[in-house]
């Protein structure tokens, strides 16, 4: 597994862009898409949507990455 970002494509809204993400972040960013039942470009449009308008497409899916896993840590251990 690679520690450098990789360049990936992905189409929000019809529009093909692309983003630089670590191995890790993409593996762990597909398989919550596949988890949510949804399409990975769903997945990004929904978090291009809900970002800060400061905050790169790259960051935004890291941070949703971090997030995710950091809540089901937390709902495991309180359960």
């Amino acid at each position: 597994m690679s520690g450098r970002p990789v360049k990936r494509s992905l189409t929000l809204r019809g529009h093909r862009t692309s983003v630089s993400l670590e191995d890790a972040f993409w593996k762990a960013f597909r398989e919550i898409a596949e988890e949510r039942d949804q399409p990975i470009n769903v997945l990004a449009a929904e978090i291009d949507a809900a970002r800060d308008l400061d905050t790169g497409l790259a960051t935004a899916i890291r941070l949703f990455v971090l997030d995710y896993y950091r809540s089901r840590a937390i709902r495991s251990s309180t359960s």
